[in-house]
């Protein structure tokens, strides 16, 4: 059973998921940050793939993608240092990444390493849903690999129920229109939204992103979903003084509130 479908069978909400930048801060910290992670009580992690323009992403996860890119990050190398610490690891790990880096590597050969590596799910904001569907979605099948597609606040029902069909493992709810970056509050706006897709009833759970920066907020997402997705307050954590254990474990007590 892929680890992402186990995952929502044992545990139905308060689900904690951290995006880091592979490579980021420096080049080899990726293994020690998903162990430590783990460690800490994360339930799943989101590896991001650097990219010199990523469209979706606010100023604090393209500046970690560009000095990931600075270090000597790439996709190879990435899915080496994930494969590296793959037998430590029991939780998640998804992939996210854009179509550039993906297309050069070419589609089946990205999909082969995902599951050499142990990579779980992919999550491609620019490969739109209908293209993966006629071009790529038995191919994800087929390998066991989950396509974890987005909606957003400005989605129509009929199209939310389209996307979910599609995706696998657990739909993405983009929390605002805009790039990713830490908020301090949901607004009444975006619990509007949440509340209308959980009247929904989609069979897929589903995950909250792009905004989630705090126990406050983490814990309001998870009202109106199986959980949450943290990414550019992560971000700004480790990447400030400090040992990376430490700053890892710290930041991980703000949200579970150990």
């Amino acid at each position: 059973m892929n680890r992402i479908d186990r995952l929502f069978q044992e545990k139905k909400s308060g689900i904690l998921s951290v995006y880091l930048t592979a490579g980021y801060p420096a080049l080899k910290d990726t293994g020690a940050l998903i162990l430590s992670l783990q460690e800490n009580g994360a339930d799943m992690i989101e590896v991001g793939i650097p990219f010199s323009d990523p469209m979706a992403d606010g100023p604090v996860i393209q500046r970690s993608s560009q000095i990931a890119l600075t270090n000597g990050m790439n996709l190879d190398l990435l899915f080496r240092q994930v494969e590296e610490v793959r037998a430590e690891v029991s939780i998640p790990l998804v992939l996210m990444g854009y179509l550039n880096p993906i297309y050069h590597m070419g589609m089946e050969h990205f999909l082969e390493r995902c599951r050499e590596s142990g990579i779980d799910g992919v999550i491609i904001p620019d490969l739109p849903p209908d293209e993966y569907e006629e071009q790529y979605r038995e191919q994800f099948i087929s390998g066991g690999i989950h396509h974890i597609l987005l909606v957003t606040p400005q989605t129509s029902d009929e199209r939310i129920r389209k996307i979910a069909s599609l995706s696998g493992g657990f739909l993405y709810l983009v929390a605002s229109a805009s790039t990713t970056g830490a908020r301090e509050s949901v607004s009444r706006q975006q619990e509007e939204y949440f509340r209308r897709i959980s009247e929904m009833q989609l069979s897929l759970p589903g995950m909250i992103g792009f905004g989630i920066s705090s126990r406050e907020t983490f814990l309001s997402a998870c009202r109106h979903a199986q959980g949450a997705i943290i990414g550019s307050a992560f971000i700004e954590a480790i990447g400030k003084e400090g040992s990376l254990e430490e700053k890892v474990r710290d930041f991980m007590r703000g949200i579970n509130g150990n």
